[in-house]
């Protein structure tokens, strides 16, 4: 079967956050498919397979685990069906329901996900040491903490305590601040130890949480959101309501078949 590495939330090879495509030809087991997120290594391993017209069945695993939502390694996927000739609108039913995509011009991919709205919370027990930063505010999503620091260089300079952060009852945390340039409105990284992804280079799925977040703080439903990791990337969000339009460019590195 075919598989693909694609670079995600970035139009420059080797930036952005890459995802492996897996085309399956028929079902697989679980326990194949984490094997194969595990070879492959990266934060996720996407496993498409068609089903009817523009409906596709869409799961994610980390080297780890299987998660239930995941922005990156979705418009990985899309933009792997698209450079194979699809066009229009696509949907994926996936663990969160029935996700869809369509192409925004420019060589842009927008999706639409669930919004994922955080609420106040008290710090967990050893949060604030392992991430060696201190809160402005916390909040729980359904998935992930979301941590506001004071400034974007808080947020790019944050050196966390993997070890003890994985002990935090949580998927991952969003470490988040204003952006400080002409170019975002928001900065962020993501860190998902105990889901075996240390640090995320580009979060689909922090996204749905952060535009809500912003967008009720800054006052705008459309934003741009770049995540400050090592190898960066730009997220582009609209919110509407209960849901939250992603959007951003990707470029495949390589493709190749699989054997086992």
């Amino acid at each position: 079967m075919r598989i693909f590495t694609v670079d995600s939330f970035t139009d420059q090879a080797f930036r952005g956050n890459p995802a492996a495509v897996c085309l399956l030809e028929a079902p697989a087991t679980d326990a194949w498919m984490q094997a194969v997120a595990a070879e492959m290594r990266h934060s996720e391993t996407a496993f498409v397979i068609g089903e009817e017209g523009p409906r596709h069945s869409l799961r994610w695993f980390t080297p780890a685990v299987e998660v239930a939502l995941c922005g990156h390694a979705t418009l990985a996927t899309a933009h792997v069906l698209y450079s194979l000739g699809a066009s229009g609108r696509l949907e994926f039913a996936t663990k969160s329901g029935v996700l869809t995509t369509g192409q925004a011009g420019d060589g842009l991919i927008a999706m639409d996900f669930p919004a994922k709205r955080a609420t106040a919370a008290a710090p967990p027990d050893g949060l604030v040491e392992a991430l060696g930063v201190k809160p402005v505010w916390v909040g729980r999503s359904q998935f992930d903490l979301l941590v506001e620091v004071e400034s974007a260089d808080a947020v790019r300079s944050a050196v966390p305590d993997f070890d003890r952060l994985a002990a935090v009852d949580t998927r991952g945390v969003v470490v988040t601040a204003p952006g400080d340039g002409p170019s975002a409105d928001f900065v962020s990284r993501f860190f998902a130890p105990r889901a075996g992804v240390p640090e995320d280079p580009v979060t689909g799925s922090a996204h749905c949480v952060l535009s809500p977040y912003w967008s009720e703080k800054l006052g705008r439903d459309r934003l741009v959101g770049e995540q400050v990791s090592e190898r960066g990337g730009i997220v582009r969000t609209t919110l509407r309501g209960d849901r939250v339009e992603l959007a951003g460019h990707a470029v495949t590195i390589w493709s190749g078949e699989l054997h086992v």
